[in-house]
C-alpha cells in the first residue's frame, strides 16, 4: 500500500472514531468537554505552579515552547491533540521519562489540554543543518526512505516540509538534531527482548521504522529535519 495514502486512511480512520465517540456521547446527553484554555495554558507554561512542586515549562523548553537546548525539544508549533497525547502518555509506561513522566502525573487533564492549546499556537522558530557531509543522506532517506531495509519515506506522514499531520503525526521542521537521534534511538531500543528503562513505546509505527535505521542513517535525517522550515 502507497505509504502516503496510508497515513491518509489513519487520519480518516481516527477522526471516525473521534466522530462515533461524539455522536455516543451527545446520544446519552453527557455534556460537551471543556474547551482548552490557551492562556491559562501560557501562564503554567511560563511560571509552572509552585505549590505542587511543577516547574516552568520556559525553564527547559524555552519562551514560546523555542527550547534553545539541544537535547530539551522544541515545543512551538506542535499539533494540539499531538502535545496532549504526549503528556498523557508521558504518565504511562509507554513513555516513561525520569523528568517528564513527574511533572505529567501532577498535572490534570484540563492543564495537560491547556497546555497544547498554548504551544501549538505559538510560532516555532527554525534550525539549521549542521553537517553538509551528512544532509543529503538526510534529505534521500527524509524524502525516499530506505527501500532496501522496508523504512518509509519521512515525508509520507510528516509532510514534505516537515509540518507533520495535526493529532497524528507532529511538526519535526527545525527540531533540534540531538533530540531527534535520542528519540529514534529509543525508540529502536523498545524493539529490544527486555527494554531499557525509558525507552520509547508509545507508536508502533515508529519503533518498527527505527529498528531498520543505523544511527548514522539516524543522524543524517534529524540533521535534514533541522533545516526543514
Amino acid at each position: 500500500m502507497n505509504r502516503a495514502f496510508s497515513c491518509l486512511l489513519k487520519s480518516v480512520l481516527v477522526a471516525t472514531l473521534a466522530m462515533s465517540g461524539l455522536a455516543s456521547a451527545n446520544e446519552h446527553g453527557a455534556a460537551a468537554p471543556a474547551k482548552a484554555d490557551a492562556a491559562k495554558g501560557g501562564t503554567l507554561y511560563d511560571s509552572g505552579d509552585a505549590a505542587r512542586g511543577i516547574p516552568a515549562c520556559a525553564s527547559c523548553h524555552g519562551a514560546a515552547g523555542n527550547s534553545t537546548i539541544a537535547a530539551n525539544p522544541k515545543l512551538a508549533g506542535l499539533p494540539e491533540a499531538y502535545v496532549y497525547k504526549q503528556l498523557m502518555d508521558f504518565a504511562t509506561p509507554a513513555r516513561a521519562n525520569p523528568v517528564m513522566s513527574t511533572y505529567a502525573k501532577a498535572l490534570s487533564e484540563d492543564e495537560k489540554k491547556n497546555l497544547a492549546a498554548y504551544l501549538s499556537a505559538q510560532t516555532a522558530k527554525p534550525g539549521a543543518a549542521k553537517n553538509k557531509d551528512i544532509v543529503d543522506l538526510g534529505k534521500k532517506i527524509y524524502r525516499g526512505g530506505i527501500a532496501a531495509n522496508g523504512v518509509a519515506a519521512c515525508a509520507s506522514c510528516h509532510g514534505a516540509n516537515g509540518h507533520g499531520i495535526p493529532a497524528l503525526f507532529p511538526r519535526l521542521a527545525g527540531q533540534h538534531q540531538d533530540y531527534t537521534v535520542a528519540q529514534l534511538q529509543s525508540f529502536k531500543a523498545s524493539n529490544a527482548a527486555t527494554p531499557p528503562a525509558g525507552a520509547r513505546k508509545n507508536s508502533v509505527q515508529m519503533q518498527t521504522l527505527a529498528k531498520r535505521m543505523t544511527e548514522d542513517e539516524m543522524k543524517a535525517v534529524a540533521d535534514y529535519i533541522a533545516g526543514l522550515k
